[in-house]
């Protein structure tokens, strides 16, 4: 029964009638009230096929404007990431989080969620149930802004470039900056696709700093994914002749998208949430809170812009 639902899942999303935010949603049914037989492959599925989703996106971007994008954004992702870093720690040490899972936590929200945390963690030497905590933390909070960031950008009318950097700035995963932004419209999906992907390129950096400082010797993990969606714009951006391919290419990886979502609510268990507890749930909410709304507002009085 549980096998037939979760494929029977994953046959309507690849139908494309579904949007990303009600996949989540139906992932988490799955997950939370059915228990998903297959939580350990469901995760590493939903890795891959988010990043070779995010690849096929690109097929939909122009060139030009990922590298104007990217430019004006970086400043404001450096800016963002070091005073994330600076306040997490701080709240992790305040409410009395374990030290990994802290730090786990605010490496996830400062950068982009679990892949940040995957990347960082064996680093930190963080065990099992510390990435189980830090992850769980993280999904939660990014399940939340899904469905809740497009309802406050149409509420303060924000434009959809307005959006589409707060989405990047301020949301913790990939999957969940692409449901929101594409639900807002074609330029927030664009903006946002691009600065989030220029802010997981900070995953090498952190890796690299906590490797020296803790002097581990395990392996960094690159986010290769990264410059495939960039190859992937300049195909699209050079080849216009090939434009309904790459329009298929690209809807194709909004399809991947509501589908690796539908994934990655079905990997979450009662168990998992069970895990978290309430101070690294609080340390995780404080955090997102305080980027969230910093980011809204320095975007409103027009301090950051696209």
């Amino acid at each position: 029964m549980r096998k037939s639902v979760l494929l029977a899942g994953v046959f309507i999303l690849a139908s494309a009638l579904i949007s990303p935010a009600f996949a989540l949603l139906l992932g988490l049914f799955v997950g939370l009230a059915l228990t998903n037989p297959f939580h350990r492959q469901t995760k590493h599925v939903a890795k891959i096929l988010l990043q070779v989703s995010v690849v096929a996106l690109g097929f939909g971007m122009n060139m030009r404007e990922i590298v104007q994008v990217g430019r004006s954004g970086f400043a404001y992702t450096a800016l963002s990431i070091s005073g994330a870093m600076l306040l997490g720690l701080t709240l992790g040490y305040f409410f009395q989080v374990n030290k990994r899972s802290s730090f786990l936590i605010t490496a996830g929200t400062a950068i982009c969620g679990g892949s940040a945390i995957a990347a960082v963690g064996p680093l930190a030497g963080a065990n099992e149930e510390e990435m189980a905590v830090s992850l769980g933390t993280v999904f939660i909070l990014n399940s939340v802004a899904l469905f809740l960031f497009p309802v406050i950008g149409l509420a303060l009318h924000l434009s959809q470039t307005q959006f589409g950097l707060w989405a990047a700035l301020a949301i913790h995963d990939t999957s969940s900056v692409v449901g929101a932004t594409a639900k807002y419209g074609p330029t927030a999906l664009a903006v946002g696709t691009t600065v989030k992907l220029a802010r997981a390129l900070w995953i090498l950096p952190l890796s690299i700093l906590t490797s020296v400082l803790l002097k581990n010797k395990a392996k960094i993990q690159v986010p290769w994914f990264i410059p495939f969606f960039c190859l992937a714009a300049f195909f699209s951006s050079t080849f216009p002749s090939f434009r309904p391919e790459f329009h298929l290419a690209s809807r194709a990886g909004q399809i991947g998208l509501s589908v690796t979502l539908f994934l990655i609510g079905a990997s979450l268990s009662r168990e998992s949430l069970k895990r978290v507890g309430v101070r690294p749930l609080l340390q995780g909410l404080l955090l997102w809170m305080v980027v969230g709304a910093t980011t809204l507002s320095l975007i409103l009085l027009h301090w950051i812009h696209g």
